[in-house]
């Protein structure tokens, strides 16, 4: 137990100090995280079905390391698409346009494509915003003096920004993890794309995803669904996600009463989820989990895709993270989950030699979902005003 300490985060704090203050729980972290057995490349059996031991393992933990997912051409071609992308973004967020630069990359779409945050900051902790979801704020440094005003934290829509993201969409190995997680009726959430650059990149407070069936009468430790999280570079324990083991089972967290208990953000029993590029992470929705701000010297850039079971999203009423009120009827479930099928379509014709996955719920209607330009403005571009949230 770390000892009691003042749990309000410095404003004075210099990047080496909060580095060589977070050294000692970082070595403990890691040496928790290497014992859980839960991370290994994506093994299935002859009938393509996840092995159990992974099933189980991720069960019991909350997360699983997938291990050398993502091969080095894809990893190369996913790189080329992200620099490409970010090179196009403003340098600051423009309060006077939806897009953030109407004639920048990005300007044709409906949501903005970039989102900014101060370096080092932590914009959501200890405030009402994505529904007062990350109630205690993290510790936030004080950035160098030539440090940016702003940085590019997070890019929302992956798929329509990059080909190689939407390739990556339809991988037939995350997509039968997936369907053991979820069953073959599993459903889409959102795409996005986290950056921490290094010396920059803000925290994410600790925080649980799921929002909608805390209080379900059949709620269980699967009801808010996961996000997969694919590494463009090594995600090192200075700057990947930090979780709380097994806290998926436990219900709603109480984190002001974690970080009281533990003196500070640096909680008791948190592991950091370590990959090399090319990992994938599954990670349950419901899991305790956060990330501090990034005083390190690496890069971290994270592609995320969500998935819920079908029987929690269909005719669910609920509140997004913006306050929206909705109801995700069959008609919509269905023309969101189009998207799978183009990503399967469009990966198949970069990557002819594999074996594509077999989406059941849009068997039958692969011609219509086909990858191509036409495609591309009348099926993929803003699909994700479609995104669904629990």
């Amino acid at each position: 137990m770390h000892a009691q300490t003042d749990t309000t985060p410095s404003i004075d704090m210099t990047p080496a100090e909060h580095t060589a203050k977070m050294a000692g729980y970082i070595d403990a972290g890691a040496q928790r995280a290497m014992e859980l057995s839960n991370r290994g490349p994506i093994q299935l059996d002859p009938e393509g079905k996840l092995h159990q031991t992974i099933v189980e393992a991720y069960w019991r933990c909350g997360f699983y390391v997938f291990e050398g997912v993502v091969g080095a051409a894809e990893l190369a071609d996913l790189g080329q698409d992200l620099e490409e992308t970010l090179a196009a973004a403003p340098a600051r967020p423009d309060p006077n346009s939806s897009s953030g630069n109407p004639s920048a990359f990005g300007g044709e779409y409906a949501k903005p494509p970039y989102r900014y945050a101060k370096p080092l900051s932590d914009p959501y902790g200890g405030t009402d915003l994505n529904n007062g979801r990350h109630p205690i704020a993290m510790q936030s440094p004080t950035a160098s003096s030539d440090a940016p005003e702003w940085t590019v934290n997070l890019l929302d829509g992956n798929l329509q920004l990059m080909d190689a993201s939407l390739r990556l969409y339809g991988h037939p190995g995350l997509l039968a993890v997936a369907e053991a997680i979820l069953g073959p009726d599993f459903v889409p959430y959102t795409e996005v794309t986290f950056i921490k650059e290094p010396g920059l990149g803000p925290a994410v407070a600790w925080h649980q995803d799921g929002t909608t069936h805390w209080d379900a009468k059949d709620w269980n430790e699967g009801a808010h669904g996961f996000n997969f999280m694919t590494q463009l570079y090594d995600s090192t324990p200075a700057n990947c996600v930090w979780a709380l083991p097994g806290t998926h089972k436990l219900g709603k967290v109480d984190f002001k009463a974690l970080t009281a208990a533990s003196g500070s953000d640096q909680l008791d029993g948190a592991v950091p989820m370590m990959c090399a590029a090319g990992d994938a992470v599954i990670m349950n929705r419901q899991l305790a989990h956060g990330s501090f701000a990034n005083t390190s010297t690496e890069r971290r850039v994270t592609l995320n895709a969500g998935f819920f079971p079908r029987s929690r999203v269909l005719n669910v009423a609920t509140r997004k993270l913006t306050g929206e009120e909705v109801i995700y009827t069959a008609d919509r479930i269905h023309e969101r989950s189009r998207i799978i099928q183009l990503g399967i379509d469009a990966r198949q014709q970069r990557f002819p030699e594999e074996t594509p996955f077999i989406y059941a719920p849009l068997v039958g209607e692969e011609e219509q979902n086909r990858w191509s330009e036409l495609a591309r403005e009348t099926l993929l571009k803003d699909y994700n005003l479609r995104d669904m949230f629990i």
